[in-house]
């Protein structure tokens, strides 16, 4: 059986039918991403549209490679965070064009191709910090969370006090609080897909009560990729700054960490962790996986592609082989068919799924070691800062630079490896003459 020579289900005690429901729960989890990843790309004047082609491109594919080359229980998609952080400060913030924007991912891409590579992968990973990695997946948490309260206008800028709630009277702010309510209870109730079917009943109820306009139609052709396609690779030469190495740096280290995060996390729900070694199998392909996923989606115009935590619903129903991934994105590439549903999926919509993922990802913060205040200031200032910057980058940046301080400080610099001392040096160069 080809099914059988491909992902060894008998070894890893599976069946097809436990991979299709373990893929099938995977999709539901994730699939919040086809409407939010338009909706915020769309912000920097990429077509909503193509970035809806290009997401499911790169989702396809980074699905297969983890299933056929890794056979990991793990689909990959563009990833939350670093979504928001390309079109809020790359993109808008800094005033970076989107075609160069494309360009850094795929050079980051590259260079987590080259490390994946090498012996150096995980050398690197556990050079940076565990607290202050944690403090960035917790940091982008509360960032993705403000901007879904922002862009539904139940946040505003106030003159006063920098920021205010919204017109409160406004229907649209309204859908948005219901959306945001309706999606908690079904991800506390454990709903399968719960931030998914979150964003339906409110783009429903939006529909009902006239706040959102009916699609054109349902079903439709695949939108075309072109206005997007290839910009990564024929605008390289626009990478001729030192905010473009900042960006670089940004997408290469937050992606390197989330997916190592993410296969880790799942690996050990899945029982694919040695035991006596305590070593992942399979974790180098996986990560190889994941790098060549987001050097081909930025080609095909979209942020970073990365591994979803979300796949860890699809292995607590049984899923353990490549399989599932597979699976994954045969779904993918039927959603592909329904892209005029976009029309109906606004900020308001989409302000839920924003706001559940970015609590998901702040409880990262219990394996911070608060007590020791060397530890919780790099890591409270990485997540203030990101907040009250409004810009991922920038607070990584105000962390890096504080964790050196405080450690030798505390005479602990002998903790404190090069690579840190380097990032610091990096970081104040950037904020003495780029920021």
């Amino acid at each position: 059986m080809i099914l059988e020579q491909l992902f060894h289900l008998r070894e890893n005690r599976t069946s097809v039918r436990r991979e299709l429901i373990g893929g099938l729960t995977t999709f539901l989890a994730m699939s919040y991403i086809l409407a939010v990843n338009p909706e915020l790309l769309g912000g920097t004047g990429m077509s909503k549209t193509a970035v809806f082609t290009a997401t499911i491109l790169a989702a396809i594919v980074g699905c297969l490679l983890m299933g056929l080359v890794a056979n990991f229980p793990v689909a990959l998609a563009p990833g939350m965070g670093l979504n928001a952080f390309f079109t809020y400060t790359v993109v808008q913030e800094w005033h970076i064009p989107w075609q160069t924007a494309l360009a850094g991912v795929f050079v980051a891409g590259i260079l987590f191709i080259l490390l994946t590579l090498s012996k150096l992968r995980d050398k690197l990973i556990n050079l940076i910090p565990s607290a202050l990695k944690y403090a960035v997946s917790a940091g982008i948490g509360l960032f993705i969370a403000f901007s879904g309260l922002q862009t539904s206008g139940i946040i505003v800028a106030n003159k006063s006090n920098a920021v205010a709630l919204g017109n409160l009277h406004s229907p649209t702010v309204l859908l948005a609080i219901f959306g945001i309510i309706v999606g908690i209870m079904l991800v506390t109730a454990n709903v399968t897909g719960g931030i998914f079917w979150g964003m339906f009943i409110t783009a429903a109820v939006g529909m009902i009560f006239g706040i959102i306009p009916l699609p054109a139609g349902i079903i439709s052709g695949v939108p075309s990729v072109q206005p997007i396609f290839g910009q990564a690779v024929t605008h390289l030469g626009n990478i001729n700054s030192f905010q473009m190495i900042i960006v670089i740096l940004t997408f290469f280290i937050i992606g390197l960490f989330d997916t190592s995060g993410t296969l880790v996390g799942v690996a050990t729900e899945a029982g694919m962790v040695d035991k006596e070694s305590g070593e992942v199998k399979g974790v180098g392909k996986a990560l190889f996986s994941g790098a060549l996923a987001t050097t081909l989606g930025a080609v095909f115009g979209t942020s970073p592609t990365t591994a979803y935590v979300e796949s860890t619903s699809g292995v607590a129903v049984g899923a353990r082989t490549g399989l599932s991934s597979v699976f994954v994105a045969l779904l993918f590439a039927i959603a592909a068919f329904f892209s005029p549903i976009l029309t109906v999926i606004t900020s308001a919509v989409t302000a839920s799924a924003l706001i559940i993922v970015g609590i998901l990802m702040l409880s990262n913060v219990q394996y911070i070691d608060w007590t020791k205040f060397e530890i919780a200031v790099p890591a409270f200032f990485t997540m203030i800062m990101m907040l009250l910057t409004y810009s991922i980058s920038e607070g990584l940046a105000v962390g890096f630079i504080f964790y050196p301080i405080t450690m030798t400080v505390k005479g602990r610099w002998r903790e404190v490896n090069a690579l840190m001392w380097t990032m610091m040096v990096v970081f104040i160069l950037y904020f003495a003459f780029v920021a």
